[in-house]
């Protein structure tokens, strides 16, 4: 079982109306909770653990998540606002207004007992100093014994603190098996300097397995011993929303498939296992891209057994 830590929203997404006006319309979101959707949707055991909202909000995006067989039972309800984020397209890349003083995410706290063998964490709910530092002790306290992946997924505008996010996430990082990061995160947090030199920084800090994405150009995975590149798919892009969270559920999933997420299994992936879990991330993203909004594919959609 799979437990994706972190924040679920509503993205308002920019639409049409019948009559031609500009208008925006509510969908479920979030990074962890997109990849918690794509896992479930390629038929994993999944868990989500993330506060929510009491009000009808809070009602779509748990909705949304037992649709896609994930179970949210971890998550609280609480009567707080649910966060919202307003999100504007050019030229299918998405930049974000985030509206989220005092909301559910941020008031989750205390941490519950873990039954999964594995932890995902990521995205703006690792930023505030309450949500963010829960995270960060649950996911200190569980990577000893099960493994644990992090994608910062870093929204500028949203850190209002750099020095503490900087440091938490390095932390976290620093205890991660997994790490996915975009090139430009992985400048943001490294600095200038040749991808595959930095990459393999966090490799010698610990990490089993670090993915780097380049957008259309694709993704290398890094370990001790492999480097593994594989192309982006081709993809009509109609949009960017939710790429990378859907990549990060296809490498999970592949992983899992694979029977690789054990910590022993996890120190020693083959350049094969990499590059199938790899391979199953870029065509879920494909999938995603090609289609308005956060919506992960399905194992049928993508003829898996």
């Amino acid at each position: 079982m799979i437990l994706a830590c972190g924040e679920a929203l509503i993205d308002m997404l920019p639409r049409e109306t019948a009559a031609g006006e500009a208008a925006f319309a509510p969908y479920p979101g979030g990074a962890v909770f997109n990849t918690a959707i794509g896992l479930g949707r390629l038929g994993v055991n999944t868990q989500f653990l993330c506060g929510m909202s009491s009000d009808f909000l809070g009602d779509i995006l748990r909705d949304a998540l037992t649709a896609s067989g994930v179970d949210h039972s971890p998550s609280p309800s609480m009567m707080a606002p649910c966060t919202v984020a307003f999100v504007k397209l050019v030229d299918g890349q998405a930049t974000y207004a985030f509206y989220d003083e005092n909301s559910a995410m941020r008031s989750v706290v205390t941490m519950p007992a873990v039954e999964a063998d594995t932890l995902f964490f990521g995205g703006i709910s690792l930023v505030g100093d309450g949500c963010g530092a829960a995270y960060e002790s649950l996911m200190l306290r569980e990577a000893p014994s099960r493994v644990t992946m992090i994608d910062p997924n870093i929204r500028p505008s949203f850190i209002t603190d750099v020095v503490t996010y900087r440091a938490r996430i390095n932390r976290m990082m620093a205890a991660a098996d997994i790490i996915k990061l975009s090139d430009e995160d992985l400048h943001w947090f490294e600095g200038e300097g040749d991808l595959p030199n930095l990459a393999r920084g966090l490799v010698d800090k610990g990490a089993k397995l670090v993915c780097i994405t380049e957008g259309s150009k694709g993704v290398t995975g890094y370990t001790a011993t492999q480097e593994v590149f594989v192309a982006a798919e081709k993809a009509e892009v109609v949009d960017t929303v939710g790429a990378g969270d859907t990549f990060n559920a296809g490498v999970l999933a592949g992983l899992e498939r694979a029977g690789c997420l054990s910590k022993a299994r996890i120190a020693a992936l083959t350049a094969d296992e990499i590059r199938d879990a790899l391979t199953l991330g870029a065509r879920a993203a494909a999938v995603t891209v090609s289609r308005a909004g956060a919506n992960p594919p399905t194992a049928a959609e993508l003829g898996l057994d």
